[in-house]
């Protein structure tokens, strides 16, 4: 059985190194390839996922993982864990002809740098092509992955957060859209004056950039092992805790824009930063899923980032940074417009209220995309009439629409829903959280290492060594219950 294990542990590692070279150019497109370079960039990911391939496919390779498997329950806690994921990750592999799996990665490769042109351009059917190939791609991938109890969308679903399914994911949003929509559309109905520094001020970007250094240093993001950029959609990407890298986008006109999509995508980070380095050259060194890993970044955003304890602490550092642009600005003034309710079309720019209305729009398209009921050549219509039945507003353009994010590009279908789940755990892990200490006075003492230790103890640390649901009930004493996000977002907001 030894000999299967150094067999596995030394491919592992290969692996890993190929993996990281395919991490860094996938992350070096999203911020810094010129676009000159990107067919011949193409060429050389063709050869790595080719030799990626070979590897992968390796027959010692795969005898290994076979007889680890069968004698799983004969392995320590984390081996077996982790040759259980590899066989659930490695099944589009076996199971995808290898000229398939190469020319998806290839599509995958070019993806994202088209959907980004027809955004900028604001036409849709400049990306229409790509994005049927790839909806076409994902079709084939759920039939290889079918099992008796996953089919269709639920396999997809399953991919970013195991043991959720429709059925389940249904029953979630039904409950958001019985409870919220009708609460929504009330709470929206009027509009609060805001200051008009805030809401028509110009702020430059160098300024913003300074601000977020120093948001990094309150959240203790380490940036020894971590990076800040800027790209076209905000993200989180990581390969092991001592490399996390995030990105924010700047908005000259919304000073809020880049601080709470630096915040966002700090919560993503600290939680890859803090997971165990006894797991670093394993296949557990990373979040437990999709919704787990959100609700990180929802609660550092929404929970901590949006609380007046906050920036009673961090207001006068902005205005320091800001002191023309925000000169007669009071905390007051600032901290309404943060947490405005309002009927928007941008997800990433939606308040906490509204922004699980913008998760039902896209799981209800996908459901339809993967099934075959709806066409991807009529989703700009599609989009436009859930929008305006969910948030109450219209899109005019496809950039505000269909195209405003790059999920699809990537191939990204059953990812959404874990946003809104995301946040429902948050509300459940705060509550639960806020029984051990007091995290408002925690945040007005500046001692967010608190929010962050606590954190660790009950999530960060495992990695994906123990499923979403093991972690919710280790973390809060009970399963997953929706209600503590309904009832926290009804009475934050009818105040």
């Amino acid at each position: 059985m030894q000999s299967y294990i150094d067999t596995y542990k030394n491919m592992r590692k290969r692996l890993k190194a190929y993996e990281y070279a395919m991490w860094v150019l996938s992350w070096d497109l999203e911020t810094e390839t010129p676009e000159g370079a990107l067919d011949y960039r193409s060429e050389q990911v063709e050869v790595l996922t080719t030799e990626l391939y070979a590897l992968q496919t390796d027959s010692a390779y795969l005898e290994a993982i076979d007889k680890l498997y069968a004698t799983r329950n004969s392995l320590d806690e984390l081996l077996r864990r982790e040759i259980e994921k590899i066989v659930k990750d490695m099944r589009l592999i076996k199971k995808m002809p290898k000229d398939e799996y190469i020319q998806y990665q290839v599509l995958m490769s070019k993806s994202s740098s088209i959907w980004a042109e027809a955004k900028a351009k604001n036409d849709f059917n400049l990306f229409l092509p790509t994005l049927e190939k790839i909806i076409d791609f994902t079709r084939k991938t759920t039939k290889y992955l079918q099992t008796p109890e996953l089919k269709g969308y639920d396999v997809l679903l399953d991919m970013y957060e195991e043991g959720m399914t429709m059925k389940e994911y249904d029953a979630f949003f039904l409950n958001l859209r019985e409870e919220l929509v009708p609460f929504v559309l009330s709470a929206t109905s009027g509009k609060k004056p805001l200051s008009r520094k805030l809401t028509k001020g110009f702020f430059s970007i160098e300024k913003q950039k300074e601000f977020n250094k120093y948001l990094t240093t309150v959240f203790n993001f380490d940036l020894n092992r971590g990076v800040l950029k800027q790209s076209v959609h905000p993200f989180e990407s990581n390969f092991s805790s001592t490399d996390v890298r995030i990105t924010t986008k700047y908005l000259e006109n919304a000073v809020e824009s880049a601080v709470f999509s630096t915040i966002h995508e700090m919560g993503h980070g600290i939680y890859e930063q803090q997971i165990s380095k006894d797991l670093i050259d394993t296949r557990l060194n990373m979040g437990a899923s999709m919704g787990i890993h959100e609700s990180q970044s929802r609660m550092y955003e929404n929970m901590i980032g949006r609380s007046y304890a906050f920036w009673e602490n961090h207001f006068d550092k902005l205005k320091e940074i800001f002191a023309k642009e925000l000169k007669g600005v009071s905390l007051l003034d600032f901290y309404q417009y943060i947490n405005r309710a309002e009927r928007t079309l941008i997800r990433t720019e939606a308040d906490e209220l509204t922004y699980p209305l913008h998760i039902m729009v896209r799981y209800e398209i996908e459901k339809q995309l993967i099934s075959g009921k709806l066409k991807a050549k009529d989703l700009p219509k599609k989009w436009r009439k859930l929008y305006q039945q969910y948030v109450g507003v219209r899109p005019k353009t496809d950039a505000e629409g269909v195209l405003q994010d790059i999920h699809w590009a990537g191939g990204s279908f059953g990812y959404f829903p874990t946003y809104a789940l995301g946040s429902a755990y948050a509300a459940q892990i705060y509550q639960a959280m806020n029984k051990d200490f007091n995290i408002e006075n925690a945040i007005s003492n500046n001692e967010i290492y608190k929010i962050n230790d606590w954190l660790r103890e009950k999530i960060h640390q495992y990695g994906s060594s123990k499923s979403p649901k093991e972690l919710i009930l280790n973390a809060t004493g009970e399963p997953f219950n929706s209600k503590y996000y309904v009832d926290y977002l009804k009475r934050k907001f009818s105040n």
